[in-house]
C-alpha cells in the first residue's frame, strides 16, 4: 500500500474543498493524478473519505437533524420551518432527482467525465457561472433556513445534477441554485451542507458497494487515515466558510477556480 502521508493529503483536499464551491471529486482527481495515486483502489479511497466530510456536518448540525425527527407524525409537515416531516420533505425534494439521474447515468458519467481534463474544463465553465451569479442574482427573500419553500428545494435539486460531473462542484452547485431561487448566501450555503448529507450517503454507499472488492484488510489503517483528516478538515473548513460568505462574495472561489484550471490545463497540454 502507498504511503500513509498520501492518505492525510488526500484527506485534507477532500475534508477542505468537499463543502466549499470549488469542486472535492476534481481536485481528489488532479491531486491523486499528481501524487501518482490512482486506479480502482483510489477510486474507493476517493468515495470512502468523503463519508468523513458527510460526518463532519452531521456533528455540526446535529439540532438540524434531530429536528428532522417527526414526532408529532404526518401532521407534522402542517408545522412551519425546517424539521419534521416537512424538513424530511424538502430534503427529499432536493435529492430525487440526482439519485434519478444518478442511477440511470451512473456508469457513463464514470467513464467520460472522470478525468483530468473534463474537471479543468468543468472547474473553469463553473468559475464564470459563479461570477455572473453574483453579478446577477435576484434580490433574496428568504434570510433563514426555515424559510425555504418545497418549490426552491426542488429549484436546488436541479442544479445539483449538474454536480454529477465532476470540477462542477455539489456545493456550487446547489449553492448557486439557491441563490438563483431567492436563498440569501449563508442559507443556500447551510442548506447546501444539510442536503450533502442523503445525497453523498447514497452515492458513496453504492460506489462502496460496487468497489469495495478491490480492498484488503491492509487498507484498513490507510483509510482510516484519510476518513479522520477529512472529518476534522472538513469541520474546519465548514465553519469558517459560513463566516466568510456572510461577509464576502463567492468570487474569490470561482477566480481560484478560473486559476486552477488555467494551471492544470497548461500542465496538461505541455505533456
Amino acid at each position: 500500500m502507498v504511503d500513509w502521508w498520501i492518505a492525510a493529503v488526500l484527506g485534507i483536499v477532500e475534508g477542505v474543498t468537499e463543502f466549499l464551491p470549488v469542486s472535492s471529486t476534481g481536485h481528489l482527481i488532479l491531486v491523486g493524478n499528481l501524487l501518482g495515486f490512482s486506479g480502482e483502489k483510489a477510486a474507493c479511497f476517493d468515495v470512502f473519505i468523503q463519508l468523513g466530510a458527510i460526518f463532519a456536518v452531521v456533528c455540526l448540525y446535529y439540532y438540524r437533524f434531530v429536528g428532522l425527527i417527526p414526532v408529532q407524525g404526518f401532521s407534522g409537515f402542517a408545522r412551519q420551518g425546517f424539521s419534521g416531516i416537512r424538513g424530511l420533505t424538502l430534503l427529499a425534494v432536493t435529492t430525487l432527482p440526482a439519485l434519478l439521474i444518478g442511477a440511470f447515468a451512473h456508469k457513463a458519467i464514470k467513464q467520460y467525465l472522470f478525468g483530468p481534463m473534463t474537471v479543468v474544463w468543468a472547474l473553469g465553465i463553473g468559475g464564470i457561472a459563479i461570477i455572473l451569479v453574483e453579478k446577477f442574482k435576484p434580490e433574496s427573500s428568504v434570510e433563514e433556513l426555515d424559510g425555504l419553500s418545497c418549490k426552491q428545494a426542488l429549484a436546488i435539486g436541479l442544479f445539483q445534477i449538474l454536480a454529477m460531473w465532476p470540477g462542477v462542484s455539489r456545493s456550487a452547485a446547489t449553492i448557486v441554485g439557491g441563490m438563483l431561487s431567492g436563498l440569501n448566501r449563508k442559507v443556500a450555503a447551510e442548506y447546501s451542507f444539510l442536503a450533502a448529507v442523503p445525497v453523498m450517503v447514497a452515492a458513496t454507499g453504492y460506489d462502496l458497494y460496487k468497489e469495495w472488492r478491490f480492498l484488503s484488510v491492509s487498507d484498513i489503517g490507510f483509510f482510516a487515515v484519510g476518513f479522520v483528516v477529512s472529518f476534522v478538515s472538513a469541520a474546519l473548513a465548514v465553519k469558517t466558510f459560513i463566516s466568510l460568505v456572510q461577509r464576502w462574495s463567492l468570487a474569490p472561489y470561482a477566480w481560484y477556480r478560473i486559476a486552477v484550471a488555467c494551471v492544470v490545463y497548461l500542465m496538461l497540454v505541455s505533456h
